[in-house]
């Protein structure tokens, strides 16, 4: 059985080489890695705004070169999330803003992927929740947002507080130093908004000893695959949208992981049928 139509699943990011051959065909070239992507996934999480902040003849290609349906979702650009982290960041902020708001309705949430903060940057949550009040306010109610935390020890309830007040949600990664799915599903008011971002990373250090190139799956996470379809087959009736990305690290390759989440979906919606006749 087919994803649900408020499941947003695709993969951080298209344009793996290493992918044609394999998820693209033999010779295509990368002018066409967007439109047969978008013939396979209903999103993707583009990774390339962290770097920088596209020209709008790009954004108009990728809207261009997809389907009425199709959705991007984006990574906030890095002066604002890990040089300014969040102050004086207003100019950048907009013009990010404009130049995304080009792609209308395929334009989904924008994430803040705000780095490990240690010790000496931040003893306490204290200073980046300071930041964090005065900056949600700015955002504009045109667009969605998610906001990904890697210190797990600030998943508070003021840091929750403020992300419910605002709308904004809480995005839960899989990640080897934040929390495991069940955790995810156990924190106490952890669904922030109407909507649930997720992200399943891997340990990018580790998969890197294993492999570089990404169009094969090296590490097996059916356990955990099965676990996360649990859990999001009970959150997705409950909710306005479920927006999930695989990295190529999470396994070895992202479109596979996906493909694999969507078959571990399809035999736990059978198996509820059956149970259910």
């Amino acid at each position: 059985m087919p994803l649900p139509d408020n499941f947003y699943l695709g993969t951080s990011s298209w344009s793996a080489e290493s992918w044609v051959g394999h998820f693209y065909p033999a010779g295509c070239p990368p002018s066409e890695y967007l439109p047969h992507y978008a013939g396979r996934f209903r999103s993707v999480e583009i990774d390339a705004t962290w770097y920088s902040i596209p020209a709008p003849r790009t954004v108009d290609a990728w809207r261009d070169r997809t389907p009425e349906g199709f959705v991007f979702s984006a990574k906030i650009p890095k002066p604002i999330t890990h040089e300014k982290v969040m102050r004086d960041c207003e100019e950048e902020l907009e013009l990010f803003l404009g130049v995304m708001r080009r792609l209308g309705s395929r334009l989904g949430p924008l994430v803040f992927q705000f780095p490990y903060f240690r010790k000496a940057e931040y003893p306490t949550e204290a200073p980046f929740l300071e930041r964090l009040r005065e900056f949600l306010p700015l955002l504009p109610e045109d667009i969605r947002f998610a906001l990904e935390i890697r210190n797990k020890g600030w998943l508070g309830p003021e840091l929750l507080d403020l992300l419910h007040q605002y709308r904004v949600a809480l995005v839960w990664i899989d990640h080897p130093y934040m929390l495991t799915a069940r955790q995810w599903q156990r924190l106490s008011r952890g669904v922030t908004t109407d909507f649930l971002y997720v992200r399943w990373l891997g340990d990018r250090y580790g998969i890197e000893e294993v492999t570089t190139t990404w169009n094969t799956i090296v590490r097996d996470r059916s356990r955990e695959t099965a676990i996360w379809t649990e859990i999001l087959t009970d959150l997705t009736p409950r909710l306005g949208r479920v927006y999930a990305y695989y990295n190529n690290h999470y396994a070895g390759c992202g479109y596979q992981s996906a493909f694999q989440f969507e078959d571990a979906w399809d035999r736990g919606e059978r198996a509820t049928a059956r149970g259910g006749g």
